[in-house]
C-alpha cells in the first residue's frame, strides 16, 4: 500500500509541474484583445477561439491526472488514519484564556471613573 501512495505522490508532483508549465506556455484570450482594436484583426473581440489545440488538451489531461492522484492520496490517507486516536479536545483548548472568562464572568470590568454610557476601549 505504501508503494501505491508513493506512486500517487510522484504522479501528483509531476502533473502539478506539467500543468504549471503548460498553462504558462499558452497565450490567453487577452493577448488578442490588443490586436482587435488595431492592425485589422480578423477574429471577434471576446468570441470563441475555435477548436482546442494540443496545449489545451494536454493541460486538461495533466489536470485530470493531478485531481485523480489527489483523490487517491486523500482516500488512502483516510484509510490509514482510521485506527488513529482522535484528540478529545480541539486545537483551541491549549490556548490560555483570560482570567475574566475562567470565572464565568463575561462582563468587562470598567474603571470606577469611566462613564457608564460609553463603550470601553
Amino acid at each position: 500500500m505504501h508503494f501505491l501512495l508513493s506512486i500517487a505522490l510522484v504522479l501528483q508532483i509531476i502533473s502539478a509541474v506539467v500543468v504549471i508549465v503548460l498553462v504558462l506556455m499558452q497565450h490567453g484570450k487577452g493577448a488578442d484583445l490588443g490586436a482587435a482594436f488595431g492592425s485589422g484583426a480578423s477574429g471577434s473581440l471576446f468570441g470563441a477561439t475555435g477548436s482546442a489545440n494540443f496545449l489545451s488538451r494536454s493541460t486538461a489531461v495533466a489536470a485530470t491526472v493531478f485531481f485523480v492522484s489527489t483523490l487517491m492520496l486523500t482516500i488512502a490517507s483516510g484509510a490509514f488514519n482510521k485506527g488513529a486516536k482522535k484528540p478529545a479536545e480541539g486545537v483551541l483548548s491549549t490556548i490560555e484564556q483570560p482570567v475574566s472568562q475562567k470565572d464565568g464572568n463575561n462582563s468587562a470590568k470598567l474603571p470606577e471613573d469611566a462613564p457608564k454610557n460609553e463603550i470601553p476601549r
